[in-house]
């Protein structure tokens, strides 16, 4: 009888050490931009109650969250006349728990369970991984991480103008330097839609003005009236297509087109708030990249995102100097826990897509070398001597912060050798006979095949130099 290969499930992916450790690089400067702004860590369960996790991302959604079968016989509770009514009957019999589909729904039934606990303002990040049974395909899985940001009972803007603070300088501390932080307002895109007699209507216009760049002006007009809008309305969207300038420009142009709309008047005074904050905050997202680039904020009106459930300003990042979608995204929206019976709690939030941000370092040769090591230096053995007189050396180098390996075998020098280069280990400590009686250790550099005779205290300096 023949084994079966082990496999894992499609959609999902095995991250090896040298992954893993550049993946954690890139949380761990996220996660100390977040602390730094005051957001708090919170964790939920992997599973959570079917009942809260269904109706709450539309029935396509629905269809995507992962339903765990209950514990035992699931099917005692069964009849042939459920089986008969179909999936949708079945599936509340024998499930009662499913897998997280995102991270927002969950946060939003933690904020409802813990109201009375919580300091409103709340701020919270989670990077936690979510599935989805979609049908995988290149850049799209079944298990994937999100890292949330989200601050719930304020209305006010500051959160907005920190929020794109936090972006510009966890994508900078990266290294990333061609990026744009786009922002709009739904309050002005519905002002759009308004100003020229298609209330309600933003959604579509936008879809069709976003392609500007590829099928231009007329392209633009063309599916515009394609789509059933009014002839008469697409002229008077022609001021869109010549906004220019700064933000500050662009806003007041946009001021004569919808300042007379209640909405568009709403988004633009949120908007002009969020420039005053980032204004007195002194940020950098507000500078430009260099002299002949544009700023890394752009006022973006074309933004149309999450339309159905977010309320106020709008995010999108995208780097600029890869072929990549956006790398973040989020909004402000009016009622976040109303779903579990507590209405009226404003918030807003955005997400770094880390899967992304990944594939851009990679693409770029972005990540430092200290986010690829986990060893530092590997102590070389030549036998039972030189065994125990490493062994107080490898803890005097682990005392001092240093990563440190002994090879757990007197082996072949070319075996140990090998060994270090397949982790990338940059240097090796050779400890034979003559070092043990001269105290003056080989402390050899992988790279450059440089080879010093020194102290272990000279060792511990010279590698925490």
């Amino acid at each position: 009888m023949s084994k079966e290969k082990p496999s894992i499930p499609k959609g999902t992916r095995d991250f090896g050490p040298n992954i893993v450790v550049k993946r954690n690089y890139v949380f761990n400067i996220i996660r100390r931009t977040f602390e730094k702004f005051g957001y708090l860590p919170l964790e939920t369960p992997a599973m959570e109650q079917l009942s809260v996790l269904t109706g709450k991302y539309g029935e396509e959604g629905d269809q995507l969250i992962f339903k765990i079968l209950n514990s035992g016989d699931f099917l005692s509770k069964t009849t042939a006349s459920d089986i008969e009514q179909g999936a949708r009957h079945l599936t509340r019999k024998i499930s009662e728990k499913a897998l997280r589909y995102d991270l927002t729904v969950p946060f939003a039934r933690y904020v409802v369970m813990n109201r009375n606990d919580i300091s409103f303002p709340f701020k919270r990040y989670q990077i936690q991984p979510v599935w989805r049974a979609d049908r995988p395909q290149k850049g799209r899985y079944r298990e994937f991480y999100q890292c949330d940001a989200d601050v719930v009972g304020t209305n006010s803007l500051l959160c907005e103008a920190e929020i794109v603070q936090m972006i510009n300088e966890v994508l900078t501390t990266l290294g990333l330097t061609d990026f744009t932080i786009k922002i709009n307002h739904r309050g002005a895109l519905a002002g759009i839609a308004e100003a020229i007699g298609e209330k309600g209507r933003e959604g579509e216009i936008c879809v069709a003005i976003d392609k500007l760049d590829k099928i231009g002006q007329e392209g633009v007009r063309k599916e515009l009236l394609e789509r059933g809008i009014a002839e008469a309305a697409v002229d008077k969207l022609e001021p869109l297509f010549s906004l220019s300038g700064s933000n500050e420009e662009v806003l007041q142009q946009l001021d004569a087109i919808i300042g007379h709309t209640a909405e568009g008047s709403r988004g633009l005074a949120d908007l002009k708030e969020v420039w005053q904050y980032l204004s007195g905050l002194g940020s950098q997202a507000l500078s430009a990249q260099n002299p002949s680039s544009n700023p890394r904020l752009m006022l973006d009106v074309t933004l149309a995102r999450g339309l159905s459930y977010y309320t106020g300003c709008i995010f999108e990042v995208k780097v600029n100097n890869v072929s990549m979608g956006s790398i973040s995204g989020g909004g402000r929206y009016d009622n976040l826990t109303g779903m579990f019976g507590l209405p009226g709690v404003s918030g807003v939030g955005f997400s770094f897509g880390v899967d992304r941000i990944y594939d851009v370092l990679e693409e770029l040769q972005l990540f430092p070398e200290s986010a690829q090591l986990s060893t530092q230096v590997l102590l070389i053995q030549f036998d039972k001597a030189s065994e125990a007189y490493a062994l107080p050396l490898l803890q005097q180098l682990r005392d001092a912060g240093i990563a440190s390996e002994l090879y757990p075998e007197a082996v072949k020098l070319k075996k140990q050798m090998s060994y270090a280069d397949q982790k990338n280990i940059p240097y090796v400590l050779l400890i034979g006979s003559e070092e043990i009686a001269s105290g003056q250790l080989q402390l050899r550099n992988m790279q450059t095949g440089q080879q010093q005779s020194l102290t272990i205290k000279e060792v511990i300096s010279h590698l925490n130099a």
